[in-house]
Parts: C-alpha cells; sequence; structure tokens
C-alpha cells in the first residue's frame, strides 16, 4: 500500500467514526469526547508520518545499495569494457568501408581531385557568374602515384579505419560520456547529455564541410601549383591521402569549439567579454588560415572565413548564455 493510500484510508476510517460518534457527542460530556477525539487524530497523524519515513528510509537505503563503491581496477575493468565496445563498433562500420573499395576511393577519396566532383562544378558556375576565372577549375591534371610495394594496400586499410572513426565518432563519444557520468553531479549529467549530441553533431558538420568545401579548394591549389613549367606535380598516394585526413579532422576539430567554450566558461578559465575583447585579433588570425588553405583569391578565402567567424561568434554567444546561467545559480 502507498503512502497516499495508506493516508486516505485512515482519513476514511476518521470520518466514519466522527459519523459514529455524532450522538455521543451530544448525550456525553464535550470534554470528554472533544478529548478523544483530539487523541484520534493525534494517533492518525502520527501513523501517517511514521509510514512516510519509513518508506523513504527504505527508498534511501537502496539508492545507497544501487550506488556501489568502485576502486581503482574497477574503474580499469570499465575503462576497458567502453574502449573495447567503442573498439568493435569503429571495426565493424571499417570493414564495411574496406569492402566498398570502390566507392571509398573513386568517389570519396580522389573525388575533390577531379573537376567532376560537385564543389569544382558550383565554384565553375560561381566564377561564370562573377567572371572570376580563377574558381573554375575546367581541367585538373594531378597525378597521384605510388611509389611503395604495399602503399596501396595499408592505405586501404588506414582509410577505412578513418572512415569507421568518423562514422562511429557519435557512439565513442557516448561511450565515453558513460564512463564519466558516475562522477557527475545531476545538474551536470543534464547539460552534458545534451553536449554529447551537439558535439558530435558539430564535428561531423565540420567535416562535411572540410569536404566538400575545404580539402577541394586545398587540393587544388597545392596539387597544382608551380615554381616552375619545368618542374611537374607527382602526387604520391601518402602525401595526397595525408592532406585530405588532416586538413578534414582539423576543422572537424575545429568545429568543436563551441563545446569547448562552453566547459571553459563554467569552470570559470574563459569569459564572453575576453573574447569579445580580442576579437579583432582572431578575426585577423581566421583570415591568415583561410588565405593558407584556399586558393590566392579573395572569393574562396571568403567562402572559407564567414564560417570560421560566424563559429567564433557562436561561441561568444555560448559564453554569455553560461555566464547568465551562473548568476542565476548564485542569486
Amino acid at each position: 500500500m502507498t503512502c497516499q493510500k495508506y493516508a486516505f484510508f485512515h482519513t476514511k476510517q476518521l470520518f466514519r467514526f466522527c459519523q459514529l460518534n455524532l450522538q455521543v457527542v451530544v448525550e456525553k460530556k464535550e470534554g470528554v469526547c472533544k478529548h478523544l477525539f483530539l487523541r484520534l487524530i493525534h494517533s492518525k497523524v502520527l501513523l501517517i508520518l511514521n509510514f512516510y519515513l519509513k518508506m523513504e528510509e527504505v527508498k534511501s537505503k537502496k539508492k545507497v545499495k544501487t550506488e556501489k563503491v568502485m576502486t581503482f581496477w574497477d574503474h580499469l575493468e570499465e575503462l576497458r569494457w567502453h574502449i573495447l565496445r567503442s573498439l568493435i563498433a569503429i571495426v565493424i562500420i571499417a570493414v564495411v568501408a574496406f569492402m566498398n573499395r570502390v566507392f571509398i576511393f573513386d568517389y570519396v577519396i580522389l573525388g575533390p581531385s577531379t573537376s567532376d566532383f560537385i564543389t569544382n562544378r558550383l565554384l565553375c558556375i560561381a566564377g561564370q557568374w562573377l567572371n572570376i576565372d580563377a574558381l573554375c577549375i575546367k581541367d585538373m591534371k594531378l597525378q597521384i602515384i605510388n611509389i611503395s610495394m604495399s602503399g596501396q594496400f595499408l592505405t586501404h586499410m588506414y582509410i577505412s579505419m578513418v572512415a569507421g572513426f568518423i562514422l562511429a565518432f557519435p557512439y565513442v563519444l557516448w561511450e565515453t560520456w558513460r564512463f564519466i557520468r558516475p562522477a557527475m553531479h545531476e545538474n551536470e549529467r543534464k547539460y552534458s547529455t545534451g553536449g554529447v549530441i551537439i558535439s558530435s553533431i558539430l564535428f561531423l558538420f565540420g567535416v562535411l564541410f572540410s569536404y566538400f568545401l575545404i580539402v577541394p579548394l586545398t587540393v587544388n591549389f597545392l596539387g597544382t601549383y608551380q615554381v616552375s613549367e619545368r618542374v611537374l606535380n607527382q602526387i604520391s598516394l601518402t602525401s595526397y591521402i595525408s592532406t585530405v585526413v588532416s586538413v578534414t579532422f582539423a576543422v572537424g576539430v575545429a568545429f568543436e569549439l563551441p563545446i569547448l567554450v562552453f566547459f571553459l566558461t563554467k569552470i570559470g578559465i574563459l569569459t564572453s567579454g575576453f573574447m569579445m575583447k580580442n576579437r579583432k585579433y582572431m578575426y585577423v588570425i581566421l583570415l591568415i588560415v583561410s588565405a593558407i588553405i584556399t586558393p590566392p583569391d579573395v572569393f574562396s578565402q571568403i567562402l572559407v572565413v564567414f564560417p570560421l567567424i560566424g563559429l567564433y561568434e557562436l561561441s561568444i554567444a555560448v559564453a554569455k548564455n553560461v555566464e547568465k546561467k551562473n548568476y542565476e545559480a548564485i542569486d
């Protein structure tokens, strides 16, 4: 019987007692009946409160039993299983990618090196509309060669593992959060749950942004740049793969900036005032970065720098929101 049902049962009994003893109040002395009536109320209230306290005590004991005190080796064992499940997810996706070699290499990895790639075609249309010939990549003569006996096989395995990690990143992040969740407070768990989802979305969005915009521009500029017409560009497979993967991962990690700012502001290391005060210096740094990874034209730099600036402004808004909640919690 729950506490509410128990209280209702005794209240109903009390009401029935009053009905049965209504005539007794008239016949007997009023003081004696009132004394008995008050004693009955007092006893019923005590019974209800005692039952409620026992129920709360049982709940607290159950909660203490469920929270097991873990030793250092227990934590290592728990961490081992989280890592193992993450590796299994990565390997499963990597095997699928390994079996789809033609799609992974011809359409995904080597796609940005051809003039038929969707970004190159859209840039060509934009170049014709804006009368900027540098944007139009009509014939990209990029020769990729392999100079190692096992180079292509090892590259195949490497790219499969990279694809497995990128696609399994949300699950890996979720396993990491599950490991550190028991050490968090209740309010920290509430915020971190949303942080896992947002962090995964930002990383995948950064990877897609880099692959469809920054990687084609970088491959076109670095692959066709010549110090002299007498020097031909023959790009090794390892060099090409390294450039594509490093640029893609770098931008994917850079898109985690709002999450990093959230935690740094939460612990008091970073403030929105500091970020706004140094905004102009960050804009200059972002312009330099965009100039390095894009062809030497203004339009390409604008395509890259505006999303980076938007990301920085979003981080400032995140910092302000965290500071506002911190002030409200103090008040």
